[in-house]
């Protein structure tokens, strides 16, 4: 079979293209978009969407530039398409400056990723009916003061457009307004006031792509007597607000739990028991690792999450696999849990991560694992903010996950 030649696909595509880079500067246009418009490529390519198409200074009520950009900035801030209600949108008139032509269209805005996730390209399609409208009319023009059929249509669709281009926006200021709520609340949750204290720590929070930014997902830091402290990350089954109270509530409940125990085990049992009277809590993982630097030792216990890592200067590497046993009240009946000790040396680095790091969709989670530990080799040399985000966009994650990621980086 012979390779296809995507560039002449989408040059003989039917329905009017453009390409917009992020700043919204054409990059690329079809010939039928050239033939819809009766531009040339020259007139088009490098030049920002809104200069090559600016609203017509005649019409009080123009809004197609507005209403664009609005859809255009959307894309670029979801990464996901926007359908735009029917548009009045008309546009300049080669040769005659000042002069526009009426049109409409029905405009489409679908973002193509790029390496990081984010948006690299935005393909603008639309359809042009202005055809159809016009053809709408017929007969001779009716007295002053009486529509004819196509002022009649026109008027129509274009208060329907009107209505249901408000009916989105209103749409979309309640969802960002739900969006803002989820956010505060997350952020409220996932307070660690020890954190400042510690500028070697490093902490990052992704929820899932397309989710409200909340999810069932956290990481904690707790300082105790004696310069030691405490570094916990958990995910509670599930996504969205539910999720999110049980993480809540169970952060704060080991939270509580070390400082008054002191030992990573006991405080995933007294978690665990706590987990029973939670809704939405059976089965969540947590890892709890308690750091001494007087003894240089890691005290920790794993409640059915992924292996904390502990990377060496040399790029060497050990797992903190000894002390794992089921997720908090999987058992029926209370059992004490494991706990482990592994010495470091200054300058190791301690990672604490949730399992959207490194699961993949078919993919074996020793792979993942095996990702996650090449990465931080490569990376070990860069301060903990830098190898977060080294870690993140290497794993390709900058830009979202299928699953919510946090993530605490201790460099020891």
């Amino acid at each position: 079979m012979s390779e296809i030649n995507y560039a002449a696909l989408f040059a003989a595509t039917p329905s009017p293209y453009l390409v917009l880079g992020p700043d919204l500067v054409i990059v690329e246009v079809n010939q039928a978009y050239l033939d819809a418009t009766r531009r040339t490529r020259d007139d088009l390519i490098g030049r920002h969407i809104f200069d090559a198409f600016p609203d017509n200074p005649a019409d009080p009520e123009a809004d197609g530039v507005r209403n664009l950009n609005a859809s255009l900035h959307r894309v670029l801030t979801s990464r996901e398409p926007d359908t735009m209600a029917l548009q009045k949108y008309d546009i300049p008139l080669m040769g005659r400056p000042g002069v526009f032509e009426e049109r409409w269209w029905s405009p489409v805005n679908t973002p193509i990723p790029g390496p990081d996730g984010s948006v690299a390209w935005i393909i603008h399609r639309v359809e042009d009916v202005t055809a159809f409208v016009q053809a709408r009319a017929g007969g001779d023009r009716p007295p002053t003061g009486q529509l004819t059929e196509r002022e009649a249509l026109e008027a129509e669709l274009y208060a329907r457009a009107r209505e249901l281009q408000r009916l989105n926006e209103e749409l979309r200021q309640a969802h960002t307004r739900e969006r803002q709520v989820a956010v505060t609340l997350q952020e409220a949750m996932l307070q660690s006031p020890d954190l400042a204290r510690h500028r070697e720590v490093a902490v990052r929070y992704l929820p899932a792509a397309g989710s409200l930014n909340v999810c069932g997902d956290w990481y904690d830091m707790v300082d105790l007597p004696d310069g030691r402290f405490a570094v916990a990350v958990g995910d509670v089954v599930g996504h969205g607000l539910e999720a999110a109270a049980a993480m809540g509530m169970l952060r704060s409940a080991l939270s509580a739990a070390i400082r008054a125990l002191e030992r990573p085990a006991q405080a995933l049992e007294v978690l665990g028991l706590y987990a029973r009277s939670v809704e939405g809590a059976l089965n969540t993982t947590a890892v709890k690792a308690l750091v001494d630097p007087r003894s240089r030792l890691i005290i920790y216990s794993n409640a059915g999450h992924p292996p904390p890592v502990l990377v060496h200067a040399d790029g060497s590497y050990d797992l903190l696999d000894q002390a794992t046993d089921p997720p908090l009240g999987a058992r029926p009946q209370h059992v004490p849990r494991p706990q482990a000790g592994l010495a470091y040396y200054p300058g190791d680095t301690l990672v604490l991560y949730t399992d959207g790091l490194i699961e993949r969709r078919d993919e074996d989670i020793d792979a993942g694992l095996s990702r996650l530990t090449e990465a931080l080799s490569r990376f070990r040399a860069l301060s903990p903010e830098r190898l977060a985000d080294a870690l993140l966009a290497h794993l390709g994650l900058t830009g979202g996950a299928r699953d919510d990621i946090a993530l605490i980086i201790t460099r020891l």
